[in-house]
Parts: C-alpha cells; sequence; structure tokens
C-alpha cells in the first residue's frame, strides 16, 4: 500500500476503474475460450470412462440425501410455526435491506463511508483483495453472501428440539454449502479472478482445465485435488529418511527399528503405534520436524509400527488382527531385538485408540510388557467426538460397509476427501480456485504430500471402529469385544500420558479430557496448542506454539483450563521428563540386525505403497 502522488489517499482508498475488467485482446480471448472448452471435454472423458467401463460406481448421492434429510428436520422446526418462519425471514430481509442502503450510499455522489452489514470473520482470508471494499458491485456481492450465511448458521444454532446429532450434522452441512457458494470462488464474482482472466486473455483457464483433467485422471475417474507440488518429494530420499532398518513384517505391519544417536540409551524401548489412516512418517517428515528422530536424540531406542496400505487381501483383519499381527507382534519384535521385555508405547490418533483397546486386553491375558502409554490426540470416549461424527449413524456406516464389502476396502481417496472436508475452506476451495481457475501450480510443501498420500481401510477393521468408537461407544462403555473378552479401561493401571490439542477438530480435547477418567491408573492430562498435526509435530527448536499442565483430569474442563499452567514452547521436552521419571535406567546403544536379521532400510516397503 503506498500514497498516490500529491495526495493522502492509499492506493486502496482510490476508486475501482472499469478499464481493468475489460479484454483487451477478443480474438485471442475467443481462442483461449475455445482451447478452455477443449481441456474441459477431455476432463469430462477422465470422468465418464471409467464410469462408462463400470470401473467406478458414484456414491454421491447418499450423501446428498442424508443432507437433504438433515435440512428438512431444521425446516421443520421454522415452518412449524408461521410466526416463527416469519421472524427468521424478516431477519434475513433486514440484512438485504442494509447492504442495500449500503450499496446506494456508496454509489451517490456525496458517499461517505459506510460500515459493512457484517464483517468476515477473523482470520477469512477470502476477501482480501481490496476490490472486495471498494468496488460497490464487488461489495454488495461479499455482504450479501456474509449476511446469508450467517444467517443459515443461527437458523441451526436457534433451531431447538433438535438432537445433537442432526444439530451437528446440519452445521456441518450448512458450513460446507456456505464454503461452495462463496463468491470467491467463480471468476465472474472473485474480482482477483476476474482481473487475471482479463489480463491473460483467459489462459488462465485453459492452464485449469487442463490441471482438472490431469486430476480426475490421476483419481482414476474422481477428482484427487492436489494441494501441492509433491514432484519434489520421494519417501526415502527426502522425506521419512531417519536411519534405521526393517525388524519384522506381518500380514498387516512392518517393525522399524532405528538407529542409535547416542552412546547410550534408555533401557526400556519405545515402541510408536501410528494411525493406520494415514502414514507414520508424519512423525518423521524432515529431520527438523522429526519426533522420531529427536526421540532417538533424546536416548530411545525407537520401534515404529508401518501399517499395510491394505487391499481385497485384508478384507477380513479386524481390530484383533491389528493388535495381534501389529501391536503385540511388535512387542515380540522388540524383545528379540533387544532381549528387553518392559516397554514404553506411544499411540497417536486411531493408533491410540486401538493401544488402548489392547492393552484393556493385555491386561486380562496377563500380558504387562508395556510399562508406560502415551496417547497424541487419541480419543477412547466418543461422546463429545468432533466433526467426524457427522459421517456416522447407521445409515451412513450400513452404506460404508456395503461400499467396504464389494471390495474388501474403502478406497483412501473416500478418507480423505472426509478429512478435507472438515476444513473445506482452508483444504478444498482454496485450491480450486488457485489451480483450477487462476491456472496456478501450487508449491512444494511436505506436510501436504503427506496428506495425500492416503490409505485404504480394510474392510472388518474400519466396521468394527465405525461401530465400536463412534457409533456404539463401546470402548469407554466398558462393552467392546476383542477375542473373546469384553474389554474394560479401567483394567488398564500403568501410568499415562494423555496429550491433546487445543484446536484439534479430529479428536477435541475436551474429548480427550473426558476420556481420561476411564484409566484405572494415573493419567497426567497435557494439552498443546494449535491442533491434531501441528499441536503434536512441534519440535523445541521452532519455538512455537505453548502447552498446559494441570491438576488431575477431572471436573470442569473449563475449571482445569483456568487452572492450568501456561508453558511455551514446545511439550516434547516435558513429556521426556515424565519418560525418564518412569525409569532412566541406561544401557549401550543398541544397533538394529545385532540379534537378528533385517528385511530392507527404512522406511520399509509397506509405506511406498500408494493408492
Amino acid at each position: 500500500m503506498s500514497k498516490t502522488p500529491d495526495s493522502g489517499k492509499t492506493e486502496d482508498d482510490e476508486p475501482s476503474t472499469v478499464e481493468q475488467y475489460l479484454v483487451k485482446d477478443p480474438e485471442r480471448f475467443a481462442l483461449n475460450m475455445a482451447r478452455m472448452i477443449e481441456q474441459a471435454g477431455k476432463a469430462a472423458s477422465a470422468w465418464a470412462e471409467p464410469r462408462e467401463r463400470g470401473e467406478v460406481r458414484d456414491h454421491v448421492a447418499e450423501p446428498v440425501v442424508d443432507m437433504v434429510k438433515t435440512f428438512s428436520k431444521l425446516s421443520e422446526y421454522w415452518l412449524a410455526d408461521p410466526q416463527r418462519a416469519l421472524e427468521a425471514q424478516t431477519r434475513l430481509f433486514a440484512g438485504y435491506m442494509t447492504v442495500w442502503a449500503n450499496a446506494i450510499q456508496r454509489v451517490s455522489p456525496n458517499a461517505e463511508g459506510t460500515d459493512d452489514a457484517v464483517k468476515p470473520e477473523r482470520g477469512d482470508k477470502r476477501f482480501q483483495d481490496p476490490e472486495w471494499g471498494r468496488n460497490a458491485f464487488f461489495d454488495f456481492l461479499k455482504q450479501a453472501y456474509l449476511v446469508t450465511s450467517r444467517w443459515a448458521s443461527e437458523l441451526v444454532e436457534h433451531a431447538e428440539g433438535l438432537d445433537e446429532h442432526t444439530r451437528h450434522k446440519a452445521s456441518f452441512y450448512v458450513k460446507q454449502v456456505s464454503n461452495a457458494i462463496s463468491p470467491s470462488n467463480f471468476i465472474l464474482t472473485n474480482p482477483e479472478l476476474f482481473r487475471e482472466t482479463v489480463a491473460s486473455n483467459g489462459e488462465n483457464l485453459v492452464r485449469g482445465m487442463k490441471m482438472l483433467a490431469e486430476d480426475i485422471a490421476a483419481g482414476k475417474g474422481d477428482l484427487k485435488l492436489r494441494q501441492a507440488d509433491y514432484s519434489p518429494f520421494e519417501i526415502g530420499r527426502n522425506i521419512a529418511t531417519t536411519p534405521g532398518k526393517v525388524v519384522g513384517r506381518s500380514d498387516v505391519a512392518e517393525i522399524i527399528q532405528y538407529d542409535p544417536a547416542t552412546e547410550t540409551v534408555l533401557k526400556r524401548p519405545l515402541l510408536i503405534c501410528p494411525p493406520w489412516i494415514n502414514k507414520f512418517y508424519i512423525l518423521d517428515l524432515n529431520p527438523q520436524k522429526s519426533f522420531i528422530r529427536w526421540a532417538i536424540e533424546q536416548g530411545h531406542t525407537v520401534f515404529v509400527i508401518s501399517w499395510i496400505n491394505p487391499d481385497e487381501r485384508h478384507g477380513a483383519k479386524g481390530w484383533e488382527a491389528y493388535i495381534r499381527e501389529g501391536l503385540q507382534y511388535g512387542l515380540d519384535t522388540i524383545e528379540e531385538a533387544t532381549g528387553e521385555r518392559d516397554v514404553n508405547a506411544i499411540g497417536y490418533c486411531v493408533g491410540g485408540t486401538l493401544l488402548a483397546a489392547a492393552l484393556a486386553l493385555m491386561a486380562q491375558e496377563g500380558d504387562d510388557r508395556i510399562k508406560s502409554a502415551t496417547f497424541f490426540t487419541t480419543q477412547v470416549d466418543f461422546t463429545y467426538a468432533g466433526d467426524l461424527k457427522v459421517f456416522v449413524d447407521e445409515e451412513q456406516v450400513a452404506a460404508v460397509e456395503k461400499s467396504m464389502n464389494e471390495k474388501g476396502y474403502l478406497d483412501g481417496t473416500k478418507m480423505a476427501t472426509a478429512f478435507n472436508m472438515l476444513r473445506s475452506g482452508d483444504l478444498i476451495w482454496p485450491y480450486v480456485v488457485n489451480n483450477y481457475m487462476r491456472g496456478k501450480d501450487p508449491l512444494p510443501f511436505d506436510l501436504l504430500y503427506w496428506n495425500a498420500d492416503s490409505t485404504r481401510m480394510a474392510a472388518a477393521n474400519h466396521s468394527f471402529y465405525l461401530r465400536n468408537c463412534y457409533l456404539e461407544n463401546n470402548l469407554s462403555r466398558g462393552k467392546m469385544e476383542l477375542a473373546g473378552h469384553t474389554v474394560s479401561l479401567g483394567d488398564i493401571t500403568i501410568p499415562v500420558y494423555n496429550l491433546a490439542s487445543r484446536e484439534d477438530h479430529i479428536a477435541p480435547a475436551l474429548s480427550v479430557f473426558l476420556g481420561s477418567k476411564y484409566f484405572g491408573g494415573k493419567v497426567d492430562y497435557v494439552m498443546a496448542g494449535s491442533g491434531h498435526i501441528a499441536g503434536v509435530v512441534n519440535p523445541p527448536a521452532s519455538g512455537k506454539y505453548q502447552y498446559w499442565t494441570g491438576g488431575k483430569p477431572e471436573g470442569d474442563f473449563g475449571q482445569w483450563i483456568a487452572k492450568a499452567a501456561e508453558h511455551p514452547g514446545s511439550w516434547w521436552p516435558h513429556w521426556q521428563s515424565w519418560i525418564e521419571a518412569k525409569d532412566n535406567t541406561r544401557v549401550p546403544a543398541r544397533k538394529p540386525g545385532n540379534h537378528m536379521k533385517t528385511l530392507g532400510d527404512a522406511p520399509g516397503s509397506y509405506v511406498k505403497v500408494r493408492v
């Protein structure tokens, strides 16, 4: 922003000019429109051909039907009382009238500054271009959109008599629709896109349609939205590079042991159980961000479970198989590799839920090899399970099961889409605009490379998870059945470090807090700043965020936060002190392969199987 000569105004205060929205070279623009239509035809073919061959079946109708049913229940409340419906319509009409009055005032000869009828929420990046404020047309579109979307959200918020699940779904669907219809998503209603299209004579749209065709082809008939330039990254070369060896391999997991970085190490090895919904290398993106490398540098002998990317052969592998052939197989491998039975364990997200269920089962079976458990953003009680719960009710689970049973697994793209929808304003629409309308390649980003490296879900495993956790909440209720046992979290009496993250939308901090009470032993609840990923992957050297510690995780969550002590930076050193307080015995460092044959270099072969 700079001042114009001989005036006290900034460039942002200058009136909008029509010239910037006029096509300068109509012939070239028309040619590019023809090229765009040609590329759009290729995109349509990439979408249609797999369907014509029967390789792809559309399931779009199922979520749309659920959305319509949800909105119908919402409408019933507002239309059941004519007075209530009239009041709701009046609020919307009043908002529009304010927008209209502002627009009239702005275009009048004696216009003075006017306040917007409604302002974007803090952090909303969609309306940063100056033309959204100084051009009367775009300002009108922006305010009308914000008034409408805010009104729709309030309809959900103030609807009485809705059960919480329906309210949650209605709020989620309203947000999805609002994000989708934003004027920032369309050429003619986004000043920045409009200018770029005119300035390039439509070449941006040609590039965008070409990228769209490529992304549909890459998704084999479904759109595989690219969120980053993935070409610079290669697993084992500049992603997941911490040195180590594969020391075990089962049908569902490879066990990786990492090379030591210290002369002595903690006597208790560390076993990490990551989620199978994503790949383990979120904990080993690069040397600067790697929790695995940092733990090794603190003196841990680190073992990691790398889950198989399942196919039709693994359809019948359920939670018992993942416990026996994953977690307990990992413990067996550690004992063979190090001679140690006592182990510290970490579980991340659903990997933590599996670890908790396994510990409850192992307690009944007399397997006491795990001496401490750390949970990263893990839910064991699903009463307040966050936005993913939107996708879980009997009808939706039955539909997912039907889809999975056709192949024995759930396509990885389905889970990736669900996770992206949780933050569609950040993970979907900005990339739609950037890629397919601006025609610009996204930038390289290792985190988004990992996010796009999706995994399939084995049918039996995923069905068990959806029903026993999200749908029936059997784990915290003491009704989960595994290997002929009805397991109880109360049987877990080992020390627990229970990490939540304050802005987590997948495993909300409240949900993790409430889950703490079900364990039978002492639980240290710690809340990190940021979200599900950044709150966990926060190396001390970065100096980012903070974490909170306090008393026992009991009582009111808000009161716990109010009394908790806030600490700057990463929680990693706090966890290390917690681990060492349990057992700080040190032994000479252990190298992979000293006591057993190795099966290849880290990060192994399972992690390299792509969807």
